[in-house]
């Protein structure tokens, strides 16, 4: 029997959290997610996708190995994020960090590998998450998911779930 590590909040290092600015006009509205010259190459994207998720649905926990990723939560809906730093020799190895994001607080983050990641749309409506992956190819073979991986199990975190979907408290 594993035992579940102690969790504190706070920061984690490493984790950037990046403000996305909405330009409006009459058309609309337009939001830089990225931009090469204002992105560290050791961060910079290889590939993006979008994922659609439904109200009270949660994606993850996972982690990986060798990818960085960079969500981009802009709307229409809110997200919670959470992430816990389970990189030994870290200096905030042990650190649990949640945030709000979305609609009503546009951000990019970037997750960095080692990092358990998970987001669960906390509004009514569904809503999208733009991912930019870094180091996507060497990572398809080696990912690591916290309930699959042997003694890094889902159980081993200070999670609620509920039912098949992922349900996170």
């Amino acid at each position: 029997m594993s035992v579940s590590p102690e969790f504190t909040r706070g920061r984690i290092h490493d984790v950037v959290v990046k403000p996305l600015a909405k330009f409006l006009d009459e058309r609309g509205w337009l939001a830089e997610l990225f931009r090469s010259d204002e992105t560290d190459t050791e961060t910079m994207p290889v590939m993006a996708y979008v994922s659609m998720t439904r109200p009270g649905i949660a994606r993850g926990p996972h982690e990986h190995v060798d990818q960085t990723d960079w969500f981009c939560f802009i709307g229409p809906s809110n997200f919670k994020v959470y992430l816990w730093d389970a990189r030994p020799g870290s200096p905030t190895h042990g650190v649990k960090q949640t945030l709000f994001a979305g609609v009503d607080a546009p951000v990019a983050v970037i997750v960095p590998p080692g990092i358990v990641h998970a987001y669960k749309n906390v509004a009514a409506v569904t809503a999208s998450c733009s991912t930019r992956p870094t180091d996507c190819m060497q990572e398809r073979a080696r990912p690591r998911r916290w309930m699959r991986s042997g003694t890094r199990t889902w159980q081993s975190l200070p999670l609620s779930w509920t039912d098949k979907r992922q349900d996170l408290r």
